[in-house]
C-alpha cells in the first residue's frame, strides 16, 4: 500500500494540447458546448456523451455516478433512468444537480450546474421505443438501486420479463423516463502547464450569460 500510495503522489502529467480565452468561446454557451461535443468525437474520444452527475438527496448527503447525454437543445441535457433509482430519489428532494463531462484526451472538461425536471412522456416514449429490445427488457427487469440478493435473482427477473413480452411490442415502464437538466452555469475548463489551467465560465443572470475567467 505504501508503495503504490507513493507511485500515485508522483504521477505527473502537464497539460499541453491547448489554451483557452474569453475572446476564444461563443457567446452563448450551449453553442460552446455543441463545439466541445463534436471536437471530442472528432478525436474519438472514448464516450463523449458520458457524464458525471452529482445530486444531493436526504441529510445533504451527496451522490455521484456516470450516466450518458441522450441528446441537449438550448442549455438543456437530457438523460434518462429508473424513477426508483437513488438518483431518482435524490432528485425528488433536490432538484439541484451538477454534470462534468471529461476528454482526458483534449485535456478538457465542462462543468454544468442547473436544475433538473422530469422529461414529457412523449420524449420519454420516443427514446425508450428507439432503444435495442434488451436493453427494454432490462428496464422492467431491474429493480434499480434496491438490494438484490445474487445476480441469479436478476437473470430470473429477466427470464420473467423476457416471456411476459414474447411476441410483443414492449412499451415504456411508467417508473422509468427521461430527465431535462437547465443549465445556468456552465465551465469549460482547458488543461495547462503546471496545473495554471484555463476555466471560462458562464452564469446566467437577469436572463444574460454573464462570462468571466476564474483562477485555476
Amino acid at each position: 500500500m505504501h508503495n503504490l500510495n507513493n507511485h500515485i503522489s508522483s504521477l505527473r502529467e502537464d497539460f499541453t494540447k491547448g489554451t483557452l480565452s474569453k475572446d476564444d468561446v461563443n457567446k452563448l454557451p450551449h453553442l460552446q458546448f455543441e463545439l466541445w461535443i463534436q471536437q471530442a468525437i472528432d478525436a474519438k474520444v472514448i464516450e463523449p456523451q458520458a457524464f458525471n452527475i452529482a445530486t444531493v438527496g436526504l441529510n445533504n448527503k451527496p451522490s455521484n455516478r456516470i450516466v450518458y447525454l441522450r441528446g441537449f437543445t438550448e442549455n438543456k441535457f437530457y438523460f434518462y433512468t429508473n424513477f426508483n433509482s437513488h438518483k431518482s430519489m435524490d432528485i425528488e428532494q433536490n432538484s439541484q444537480v451538477s454534470a462534468c463531462f471529461f476528454y482526458p484526451e483534449l485535456e478538457r472538461q465542462i462543468r454544468i450546474e442547473g436544475t433538473v425536471q422530469k422529461a414529457n412522456d412523449e420524449l420519454s416514449d420516443t427514446y425508450f421505443n428507439n432503444r435495442p429490445r434488451q436493453s427494454q427488457i432490462g428496464a422492467w427487469s431491474s429493480p434499480q438501486s434496491k438490494k438484490i440478493a445474487n445476480r441469479v435473482e436478476l437473470d430470473h427477473l429477466i427470464t420473467k420479463t423476457e416471456k411476459q413480452f414474447e411476441n410483443k411490442t414492449i412499451n415504456r415502464p411508467p417508473f422509468w423516463g427521461g430527465y431535462t437538466i437547465n443549465a445556468t452555469y456552465y465551465e469549460f475548463w482547458q488543461g495547462r502547464k503546471s496545473r495554471l489551467h484555463d476555466r471560462i465560465c458562464y452564469e446566467l443572470k437577469n436572463e444574460q450569460w454573464d462570462i468571466y475567467r476564474l483562477a485555476p
